[in-house]
């Protein structure tokens, strides 16, 4: 890889990393507590929370018309999402094991934290988890096709892409073939060597 890539990787990398120490010190301010994988608030926190709380008829009652009326437009796609993950599911198990690559964890993508937020009714609860659960399902899928991606054709497009995968930065660059000779079994050799 080009070494001033290399290095801006390397940057922009410690500054994730400075990013999620922040993000963990604001929760340890607002007293959020994480044991395993459930989140405990102080119970002054909580109650601090529940006064914000809307009761589900005032919700409903003061709910934005136009969101309303496009619920059920959002909720339609629970089904093929819920068929998508089962997809990408068997995908993996079956063509992940032919190629001797490790399954992707499908519990590392799902976080359903929002429950304990006592801010939140029970609508707002049910519409949180939603999108917990698409976003999770989407996030699923990308790692899994980025692991096909980096197996079958870890070339760079000649045209930026938007949001790219983090394996794309080590594939090879579009056009240059020597390299795409030389590196596609060292690119399938460190996908085989994920955990």
């Amino acid at each position: 890889m080009n070494p001033k890539i290399s290095e801006l990787l390397d940057r922009i990398q410690k500054m994730e990393q400075e990013i999620e120490l922040e993000m963990k010190r604001k929760r340890a301010e607002l007293q959020a507590d994480f044991e395993e994988t459930r989140v405990r608030f102080e119970h002054e926190v909580l109650e601090q929370q529940r006064r914000f709380k809307t009761g589900v008829i005032a919700y409903l009652l003061t709910a934005n018309f136009m969101s309303v009326l496009t619920a059920p437009v959002i909720y339609a796609l629970f089904f093929p999402i819920v068929f998508l993950d089962l997809s990408i599911t068997v995908y993996q198990h079956i063509c992940f094991r032919a190629y001797g690559l490790p399954r992707v964890k499908r519990g590392d993508y799902f976080v359903f934290d929002r429950a304990h937020l006592a801010y939140l009714n029970l609508i707002e609860k049910i519409n949180c988890a939603y999108c917990s659960y698409g976003n999770g399902v989407m996030a699923y899928g990308r790692e899994v096709v980025a692991r096909t991606e980096q197996y079958w054709c870890p070339i760079k497009h000649a045209r930026k892409i938007m949001a790219a995968h983090p394996y794309y930065t080590g594939f090879v660059d579009f056009g240059d073939a020597q390299s795409y000779k030389d590196e596609l079994e060292n690119l399938r050799t460190e996908l085989a060597k994920l955990k």
